[in-house]
C-alpha cells in the first residue's frame, strides 16, 4: 500500500502506538525492554500490565478513548458514565499480535528516540503530529511519507540533541524546530525529491 486514503482517523487507539512507548516509560518508569506493544485491532484493551508473578492486569472498553481518559483524571475513584456497558459476548473475540515493524516503523522510531532521551522524544512528538496533520489535510503527502519525514527530523538533530538539564525552553525549541523541518522537508518530497535519512 503506498498511498492510504487520508479518511481514517488518526485519534482512533491503534494509530498511535508509537507515542505509547515513550508514555508508558514515564509513567510507570519501565525500562524500554520491558515496554511491547501488541496489535489489537478490536481496541478494547487499552492498557495491560504483566505483574512479576507472570499474570496480567488490563484495562477494559469500548474502541472509545473517553473512558480511558476520565479515568486517568479521576483516579482512584470511577465515575458513573452514561456509556452502554463493554459486553464481551456481543464481541465475541479479542485477538492479539505482534507488530510488524516493517508495516509500523514508527515503533522503531519510538525506541529510538526514547532511548536517546532528552530532546529526541519532543522531536519525535512534534514531528509525528506535523507530519499526521499535513497528511490528513492531503497536501500530497503519502501515508508512506510520514515515517520518512520523522526519522529524517530525528537524524537532523542528532547534533543538537541535549540530554542533560533539559528545559521547558529547549522541549518548545526542539518542538518548533522539528515542525519547521516537517514542513520543509515534506515540500520536497512532494516536489518529487528523495528525503536521505
Amino acid at each position: 500500500m503506498l498511498n492510504t486514503e487520508s479518511s481514517f482517523d488518526p485519534s482512533h487507539p491503534n494509530i498511535k502506538l508509537s507515542i505509547k512507548v515513550i508514555e508508558a516509560h514515564y509513567l510507570f518508569g519501565a525500562s524500554y525492554d520491558d515496554i511491547d506493544i501488541v496489535i489489537h485491532p478490536q481496541s478494547i484493551v487499552h492498557s495491560m500490565i504483566e505483574t512479576q508473578d507472570t499474570s496480567c492486569i488490563a484495562q477494559l472498553g469500548w474502541a472509545d478513548m473517553r473512558l480511558p481518559l476520565v479515568y486517568s483524571v479521576s483516579w482512584p475513584h470511577r465515575l458513573r458514565m452514561p456509556y452502554k456497558p463493554l459486553d464481551l459476548a456481543e464481541l465475541g473475540k479479542l485477538t492479539f499480535a505482534k507488530p510488524d515493524l516493517l508495516k509500523y516503523p514508527c515503533i522503531r522510531l519510538a525506541y529510538e528516540a526514547g532511548r536517546a532521551g532528552g530532546t529526541m522524544t519532543a522531536v519525535l512528538n512534534a514531528a509525528n503530529e506535523a507530519a499526521n496533520e499535513m497528511f490528513r489535510k492531503d497536501v500530497g503527502l503519502g501515508f508512506l511519507d510520514i515515517p520518512k519525514l520523522v526519522e529524517g527530523a530525528m537524524e537532523g538533530h542528532k547534533h543538537d540533541l541535549k540530554t542533560k538539564g533539559v528545559t521547558l525552553d529547549d522541549i518548545l525549541h526542539a518542538d518548533e524546530w522539528a515542525r519547521k523541518y516537517v514542513d520543509s522537508a515534506s515540500a520536497q518530497l512532494r516536489n518529487g525529491k528523495v528525503l536521505i535519512v
